[in-house]
C-alpha cells in the first residue's frame, strides 16, 4: 500500500452525508392498497372516539375510552378493570405474535403498510405532492430560487402538515374523555392542561417524524429492522429483483445493438424509476437492504415500464431468496407459506385469542378481595373468643347497584361481623354501580381452633343467591 492511498484512507469520512430523499409518485396495484390501508387506519384513529355505544345509566357511550379518573377501559361492550390488566398483556402476546407471523410470511410488510410512520408519512407526501408537484418539480424548486412562490409553497405545505398533526394529537386526547364535550372544552379553552399539553407534544412529534425525519427512522431509529433479520428466514417473501432476468442493465437503444451482435441483454433498461419511487431511497436491484420496507411501490413501477417496452412483468417481485435461487437454474418456484415457524405462530395467537375471549365471556361481574390484618394477627377477648380482622374489597362490576352476601366458611363457631352493617352469619350490604367498596369485617370463633392457621373461604353471593367471587385466607390464633 502507498503512502498516498494511505492519507486517503485516513481522509475518508466514516459516515456519508444522508441525501434528501424525492419519492416520486407512481399508480398501481401495491400502490392502491397502500391508499386503502391509509384511508381505513386513519378513519380508525380519527373518527372511533365519536363512536358511541349504550351501556345505560350512569355509565360512559363513548365505544372506545380510557377512562383514568374512574380506572376503567372500555372497549364497545367490553369493560376492563386495573386488576385485569393479564388482559392488555394479552393483547401484547398477540401483537407481537402477529408481527413475528407477518415477518415469517412477507418480511416487513408491516412497515411498507401499516406502521404509524408509514402511514401519516404517506399522508404528509400526498400533502407535499399536491402543494408542490412531483419529484421533478420538488427538486427543481429547492434547487432554484427562493423567491416568493417558493415560500409561498412552502408555507403552504407546513401549514397543511401542522394542521393534520394538531388534528392527530387533538385525536389521541379524545380517547381518554368524552370526545365531543373535550372538543367543546377545548374550543372554549376550558380544557384541562394536560389535554392542551398532550395535544402540543404529539403535534411537534406528528409534525417532525412525518414531515422531516420520515425515512430516516425507519433507517436508524425503528429497531424493528435489526430484529426481525434475526427472525425472517429464507422462505420468507421479500420484495426482490430477479437478477437472473434482468442483468446485464442497458438502455433500449443499446440493447437493440447488443441483440443484434448476439449479445445477453437482461430486461432491466437502468431506468432508475424504482429508485425514484422508494420511499426510503433504496435501490433493490442491489440486493437485500436493511433500508427496504417491502412497500412495494417498486414492483409496480417497474410493472408500468415492463409494460410500455413490452416485457414481461414482475421483473421485481415479491418472491424468497430459494426462489430467486431456483428460477437461475430452471426450476419452477415453491412456495412454503405454511411451515414450523407460521403453524406455531398461528397456533400461538389462535390459543391466546381463544383463551382471552373465554376468560371475558365467562368472567363474573363482580369479584372480592381481602388483605388480612397484620399488627395484631388476631386479638383474644375477654370471654375466650378469637378475633381476626379483615379488609375486603368488593368490586361490581354491574351498571346497577347490587346487594351481596357474605358467607365465610371453614370453622364451626364463627361469627362475621361487618363494620358499620349487619351482625350475621351472612351480613349484607350494597355496593354502586360500576364501583368498589371497602368493608372492615371481622371472623370471631368461640374458642381457639387447634391449628395456629385455619383455612377460611370467603363467598361473595349475589342477589339471585349465585356465587359471585371467591377468595380464600386463613384465621390466625395461638392454637391449643
Amino acid at each position: 500500500m502507498t503512502e498516498a492511498s494511505v492519507d486517503d484512507d485516513a481522509e475518508a469520512p466514516l459516515y456519508v452525508a444522508a441525501k434528501k430523499v424525492y419519492p416520486r409518485s407512481v399508480d398501481g396495484f401495491y400502490r392502491q392498497v397502500k391508499w386503502a390501508v391509509l384511508a381505513v387506519t386513519l378513519a380508525i384513529y380519527y373518527l372511533v372516539p365519536f363512536a358511541r355505544w349504550d351501556r345505560g345509566p350512569y355509565e360512559p357511550h363513548q365505544a372506545v375510552l380510557v377512562d383514568l379518573e374512574h380506572r376503567r377501559f372500555f372497549f364497545f361492550w367490553i369493560e376492563l378493570w386495573p386488576q385485569e390488566v393479564y388482559y392488555f398483556t394479552g393483547l401484547l402476546i398477540i401483537a407481537a405474535l402477529t408481527l413475528f407471523l407477518m415477518n415469517a410470511l412477507a418480511g416487513r410488510v408491516w412497515c411498507g403498510y401499516l406502521c404509524p410512520q408509514t402511514v401519516w408519512t404517506d399522508l404528509f407526501f400526498a400533502v407535499e405532492r399536491f402543494v408542490e408537484g412531483d419529484r421533478r418539480e420538488r427538486m427543481m424548486k429547492d434547487a432554484g430560487p427562493h423567491n416568493a412562490r417558493w415560500w409561498r409553497g412552502k408555507i403552504t405545505k407546513h401549514a397543511l402538515w401542522l394542521i393534520i398533526a394538531w388534528w392527530t394529537g387533538g385525536a389521541w386526547v379524545l380517547y381518554f374523555a368524552d370526545a365531543p364535550q373535550l372538543v367543546w372544552s377545548l374550543l372554549t379553552f376550558k380544557a384541562p392542561f394536560i389535554a392542551y399539553a398532550s395535544i402540543g407534544v404529539l403535534t411537534f412529534t406528528t409534525y417532525f417524524f412525518a414531515g422531516f425525519m420520515r425515512e430516516q427512522v425507519c433507517l436508524y431509529i425503528c429497531p424493528w429492522p435489526r430484529i426481525q433479520a434475526a427472525l425472517t428466514d429464507e422462505h420468507a417473501l421479500n420484495v426482490s429483483y430477479h437478477y437472473d432476468r434482468g442483468e446485464p442493465r442497458l438502455s433500449l437503444k443499446k440493447a437493440k445493438v447488443a441483440q443484434a451482435q448476439g449479445e445477453k441483454v437482461g430486461d432491466c433498461i437502468d431506468c432508475t424509476l424504482c429508485v425514484e419511487v422508494c420511499p426510503t431511497g433504496v435501490d433493490i436491484r442491489g440486493g437485500p437492504n436493511l433500508g427496504c420496507i417491502q412497500c412495494g411501490l417498486c414492483i409496480d413501477a417497474c410493472d408500468s415500464v415492463m409494460e410500455k417496452i413490452g416485457r414481461p412483468p414482475r421483473l421485481i417481485a415479491y418472491n424468497t431468496d430459494i426462489n430467486i435461487k431456483r428460477h437461475t437454474q430452471g426450476l419452477p418456484p415453491v412456495y412454503r407459506l405454511i411451515r414450523p415457524r407460521t403453524a406455531l405462530y398461528s397456533v400461538v395467537i389462535a390459543a391466546v385469542g381463544f383463551l382471552m375471549l373465554y376468560t371475558l365471556t365467562a368472567r363474573p361481574n363482580a369479584a372480592v378481595t381481602l388483605v388480612h390484618d397484620r399488627n395484631p394477627l388476631y386479638v383474644r377477648t375477654s370471654d375466650g373468643s378469637i378475633r381476626n380482622g379483615y379488609t375486603v374489597h368488593v368490586a361490581n362490576k354491574a351498571a346497577r347497584t347490587r346487594r351481596f352476601w357474605l358467607d365465610v366458611t371453614g370453622l364451626d363457631d364463627l361469627k362475621v361481623e361487618v363494620v358499620g352493617g349487619s351482625k350475621s352469619a351472612a351480613p349484607s350490604f350494597e355496593v354502586g354501580p360500576d364501583q368498589t367498596r371497602e368493608l372492615r369485617v371481622l371472623v370471631i370463633s368461640s374458642q381457639a381452633p387447634k391449628s395456629e392457621e385455619t383455612p377460611l373461604t370467603f363467598a361473595l353471593i349475589g342477589s339471585d343467591d349465585k356465587l359471585a367471587g371467591e377468595t380464600k385466607d386463613f384465621f390466625r390464633s395461638g392454637g391449643k
